[in-house]
């Protein structure tokens, strides 16, 4: 068994002096703030990680005491790298209005501030390319990945985000995402995406032996294809959203109108939430396909 002590002084240490470096936080550059948030999320891996053993290993009492150690360790480092990106999104405008939306906290502002240039993306869909969003974008074999894996990671996360808050108190997007399901659903059930269910049995090597290879063959896609579009289509919605706002804090001025709002006559729009009034973001809750 090991003596504790040090550690803890050291601990305290390193508290003492990330107070510091908290307040410096503000200075960071795009490329640093990038890495704090790659960082983040490694050492919240590796926090899991040994919290999965602190709770599984009993062997005995020295190898869990160290593997506690490591997870404290990580966790302090977790929550030390989440200061410093909160301080350095507290000097960009579009990610506080993003970190005021339920779901979305300092490190995901500060990925989207990190990855996002508002002055070269006057629309939304240069966004949802960059974050691997757009179906019509595909990745051809020996060629450069035509988005930002990092970017579409998170808002893979933003995604799992809202779903896991659409019952908490004063959420927008989740209960957006919950409405866009059940549409979703009801064009299933109508068997309105049997296309796109044979499509899908053709493109991909899917095993007979699967539920999804029977909703599938059956001209519908499967409960977790369904989650998997609603939950994209929320984070579509956010993205514009937040394109709106970065582009109107940034220039002054209003985006440009999208195209289904300026030159095809629709008018349902949800316009971005804590943010003024009557802001045109194009968002048709029964829009068939693979939504926005």
């Amino acid at each position: 068994m090991y003596d504790t002590t040090t550690i803890d002084q050291t601990r305290d240490a390193v508290q003492r002096l990330n107070s510091d470096l908290v307040k410096a936080a503000s200075t960071l550059s795009v490329n640093e703030a990038r890495y704090l948030v790659d960082a983040y999320y490694t050492i919240q891996e590796y926090r899991k990680a040994a919290a999965n053993q602190v709770r599984s290993l009993a062997i005995s009492d020295e190898p869990h005491t160290v593997i506690q150690w490591l997870f404290d360790q990580n966790q302090t480092l977790e929550l030390q790298i989440k200061r410093a990106l909160d301080s350095w999104t507290e000097s960009i405008p579009a990610a506080v209005w993003a970190k005021g939306i339920v779901g979305i906290g300092p490190v995901i502002s500060a990925g989207l501030a990190a990855h996002i240039e508002i002055e070269r993306c006057n629309t939304v869909g240069k966004i949802w390319r960059f974050a691997g969003l757009d179906p019509t974008v595909v990745w051809l074999p020996k060629t450069k990945r035509p988005w930002n894996a990092a970017l579409k990671c998170l808002c893979w996360k933003i995604g799992e985000s809202f779903v896991k808050a659409s019952g908490r108190e004063g959420d927008f997007y989740g209960k957006l995402y919950q409405q866009r399901k059940a549409i979703e659903q009801g064009h299933n059930d109508a068997g309105e995406f049997a296309d796109q269910a044979k499509a899908k049995l053709e493109r991909f090597n899917i095993g007979k032996d699967t539920e999804a290879y029977k909703w599938y063959s059956e001209g519908k896609l499967p409960p977790a294809h369904l989650h998997a579009r609603a939950k994209r289509w929320a984070v579509k919605l956010f993205l514009a959203h937040y394109h709106h706002v970065a582009w109107k804090l940034s220039t002054g001025q209003e985006p440009p109108k999208p195209y289904v709002i300026a030159h095809l006559n629709h008018v349902d729009y949800i316009a971005p939430p804590n943010f003024g009034k009557g802001s045109e973001v194009a968002c048709r809750l029964d829009l068939i396909g693979e939504g926005l």
